[in-house]
């Protein structure tokens, strides 16, 4: 009876695979005569950044040259599409597919910025989460930290923080200071040097930091929390006019 039970049981399991195969194959025949009536476009956008709209995506999707309207969704090239949404840097991830109500469905996900990098003899551009530079728009402005310095042009030429040594030690600060609720109010300004030393611009304070390279950024923050609850307050807030984390175990103000 067991070995009954089981033969049956696996017999279910077929039909019902072949039921699922059988209506997938129905709908893709059935999607392939549906004409598209409608570009629907969903920006995913969870840090409500305005940098794109669902204009300037639909204008996205004109370049590309394809008639999409009034064609059959099937012989929409759809990859295509997607590898053109994604030459624009502020998309993260572009997802295109069609319903069989005639509509083609545009899920797009923007990058977030979390620092800004401002040059005195080129464009400003924005520091994405995963580490892409991606420009500035005429429409949105996002108030995040600010990076300055002989190193921005490097960077902006690489690209990608992630692609360069520098980058990536730098990315990790970032990432150090925006996730830290105190020392993302306090830092409005890192300023760094072509040797890629960096001077802090605080918030509140009035003492610049002269914070060296990024190597130990941990232990320098510390020490940079020391004298801000136990020097300042004994000594007096504008007492000092820098104050330097350079030299390991030392902090120097002056």
């Amino acid at each position: 009876m067991k070995v009954k039970f089981s033969i049956r049981k696996e017999l279910w399991m077929a039909a019902g695979l072949a039921l699922v195969f059988f209506l997938i194959a129905f709908s893709e025949r059935k999607q392939g005569g549906v004409m598209c009536k409608n570009v629907i476009v969903d920006i995913d956008n969870i840090s409500d950044n305005h940098f794109l709209d669902e204009v300037d995506v639909a204008s996205l999707i004109g370049k590309g040259g394809q008639s999409l309207k009034g064609e059959s969704i099937d012989r929409i090239d759809l990859k295509s599409i997607e590898k053109a949404l994604m030459m624009d840097r502020h998309i993260a991830d572009a997802d295109i597919y069609g319903d069989l109500k005639g509509n083609l469905i545009v899920n797009v996900e923007l990058r977030r910025p979390i620092a800004r990098i401002v040059q005195d003899d080129a464009p400003d551009a924005y520091i994405a989460e995963d580490g892409v530079i991606m420009g500035v728009s005429d429409k949105f402005s996002s108030r995040v930290m600010i990076i300055s310095g002989a190193m921005t042009r490097k960077l902006v030429e690489s690209g990608d923080l992630n692609k360069t040594e520098e980058g990536q030690k730098l990315m990790e600060v970032i990432e150090f200071v925006t996730d830290d609720p105190f020392w993302k109010a306090q830092i409005a300004q890192l300023d760094i040097n072509g040797k890629g030393e960096v001077v802090i611009y605080p918030q509140v304070t009035g003492q610049l930091v002269e914070f060296g390279t990024t190597e130990r950024y941990e232990d320098k923050f510390d020490k940079l929390m020391v004298f801000y609850k136990e020097i300042l307050p004994q000594k007096g807030w504008t007492k000092y006019e820098r104050v330097n984390l350079k030299f390991e175990g030392q902090v120097i103000a002056h």
